[in-house]
């Protein structure tokens, strides 16, 4: 064999191009910022961490880039994705199609989830016998007053804004008529969200599908015959369909993800190892865009660990830019302007900040978002809700039931107005509602300054409390683009001239982790930090509790336990800037 020959033998196989499968379980919940998993009190203290939003949109951005990832495979059983959540994941899906790659989805359940990710596929493929629920959108709210009045225990309610409708599951036993029609608006604007890809995407007619839909029910193979998938196949025939279609392929389950596994636990000198980890420093020579996440109800407790994050990052010159993740229907008025400070000393740097919005960013939500350059939503995003909502418990009645009484001496007209005895009398409903006026104004300030004259219109006829979907936030100059993390990203590195590389702030650590790891100081030059607040109404929502929850279907227990997360949120501040739950 002559040499050129013999040294074209030995370099081919070098020089073929490696092919990629990236494949992801999304069986499991998708966390904001995993910080759940964090908690050093839990029983279970796994090593793993979960995947975040963040991880997964990155990692599928990546894929779609990727000249050496041929294909993008999907396991989609039991996905905990939201609809804001799903609709980002979709539009890295198209991406990864419109690059010529494959992209497969594999599901033992057809719903609206799977579905719509599923229009975004060139294979999708049911389990022959899948449980089919795909029946339209449905949206119910709980109303706790029955069981409050049962309890003894009474919501005092006052609100700024007809369509600021928070307290009424508190003190109506269903809603009012400006709830009622906004929260039908919002179902109207998801529907036609879940719609509008299948028909699109799976080249179905309108009146076919809602044909289906309205049917209530039908098999997988009906699902097949009417074009909503591609195929039916057992998991084993479905892999062998995979290795027969990339027999060289390497099938990758960690495509572009950090280690969701955590540090291996064999031996001790494992755990000391660990233990120096879990507070390394994860700083580096490399500028970066910070992304921050602010997830669920506001309160003190809730915005002190962002708050201290995005001071941290301030003080890190490699942190060129920052998006916050805001995930929240808002909370505690108080908190919102006090991480909403925390956002405008970012600013005042001059280096970019833009909001990535997630399922909902709504009310207090919005507020801490509004003084961003730029925000980004799903187009399922439930935000705006601007307007205030004051709103205190009386568990007098309660107390009573327990043979519990109480007396109270009063110096200062006003003194006793936040007890819990007691309803609002007629002049400190005054005095509440007048603070509201000045809340309420100052957050529609918050909202005028930093949207100006992107708003479409005045301002007043796009608040009070009223609520949107992304996509019609977006006509009203309320939002800048639809997008999610990865597009939040690329804009603030171009704003700051550096390349989109991002990092999750803090890095989310495993129970394990969270365990060894050494409590956050406040950041250089914070003399007078934040501390975490006593947790009054613990007494209020151990009495929730008591009322035989624990007996209800898991949907109302999670209703319930988000509610009981909300109250947490009133009892620490009594005027609030919290959206409706739906």
């Amino acid at each position: 064999m002559k040499a050129t020959s013999l040294l074209a033998a030995l370099l081919l196989p070098l020089l073929a191009r490696a092919e990629t499968v990236a494949v992801y379980d999304l069986s499991g919940p998708v966390s904001e910022n995993g910080d759940h998993a964090a908690n050093p009190f839990s029983l279970e203290l796994e090593s793993s961490r979960p995947l975040t939003q963040f991880d997964l949109a990155r990692s599928l951005q990546l894929a779609a880039a990727d000249p050496e990832v041929t294909a993008l495979v999907l396991d989609l059983d039991q996905s905990g994705l939201n609809l804001a959540q799903a609709q980002e994941v979709h539009r890295h899906l198209s991406a990864a199609r419109e690059a010529g790659k494959d992209v497969w989805l594999y599901s033992d359940q057809f719903t609206n989830g799977t579905a719509l990710l599923g229009s975004a596929c060139n294979h999708f493929t049911l389990m022959p016998e899948a449980g089919v629920q795909f029946n339209g959108l449905y949206s119910e709210s709980l109303y706790f007053k029955g069981m409050l009045d049962k309890m003894g225990v009474e919501a005092d309610v006052i609100h700024i804004g007809d369509f600021k409708s928070f307290g009424e599951p508190f003190y109506r036993t269903g809603p009012s008529e400006p709830a009622r029609r906004q929260m039908e608006e919002l179902v109207d604007g998801l529907f036609e969200q879940l719609l509008a890809p299948l028909v699109e995407g799976r080249g179905i007619d309108r009146e076919e599908l809602m044909e289906l839909i309205d049917r209530g029910t039908f098999s997988a193979r009906e699902a097949r015959e009417a074009g909503l998938v591609d195929a039916l196949q057992y998991r084993t025939d479905f892999n062998a369909t995979l290795r027969e279609t990339y027999p060289e392929a390497d099938f990758d389950r960690e495509y572009g993800l950090p280690d969701l596994d955590g540090p291996d636990m064999d031996n001790i000198f494992d755990v000391f190892k660990m233990m120096l980890e879990a507070n390394r420093d994860d700083s580096d020579d490399e500028d970066y865009v910070a992304v921050v996440v602010l997830e669920g109800a506001i309160s003190d407790e809730s915005i002190a660990p962002v708050r201290r994050e995005i001071l941290k990052r301030l003080g890190d010159d490699k942190a060129r830019a920052l998006v916050l993740r805001v995930d929240s229907p808002g909370g505690s008025a108080l908190a919102s302007e006090v991480l909403w400070e925390a956002t405008d000393e970012w600013k005042a740097s001059g280096r970019p900040f833009a909001v990535s919005m997630g399922g909902v960013a709504a009310s207090g939500g919005y507020y801490v978002s509004s003084g961003s350059q730029r925000i980004f939503a799903e187009a399922a995003t439930i935000t705006g809700s601007i307007g205030v909502v004051g709103m205190k418990l009386v568990t007098s009645g309660a107390m009573e039931k327990l043979g519990i009484t109480s007396f109270a001496i009063e110096r200062g007209e006003h003194a006793g107005a936040m007890s819990m005895s007691r309803p609002f009398s007629e002049d400190e409903a005054e005095v509440i509602r007048r603070s509201m006026l000045e809340v309420y104004e100052t957050f529609k300030k918050r909202v005028t300054d930093g949207r100006g004259e992107r708003l479409d219109g005045e301002l007043e006829t796009l608040a009070g409390g009223r609520v949107y979907t992304g996509e019609r936030a977006l006509r009203l100059g309320l939002v800048d683009e639809i997008g999610g993390i990865t597009e939040a990203v690329a804009w603030v590195a171009e704003q700051a001239g550096i390349d989109p590389a991002a990092r999750l702030c803090p890095k989310p650590k495993s129970p394990m982790e969270g365990l060894f790891a050494k409590p956050e100081k406040n950041p250089e030059g914070e003399f007078v930090g934040m501390n975490l607040p006593r947790d009054p109404a613990g007494g209020v929502r151990a009495l929730l509790l008591e009322a035989g929850t624990g007996q209800l279907p898991a949907p109302v227990r999670r209703a319930v336990g988000e509610a009981l997360e909300l109250l947490r949120s009133v009892e620490s501040s009594p005027v609030q800037l919290i959206g409706p739950s739906w």
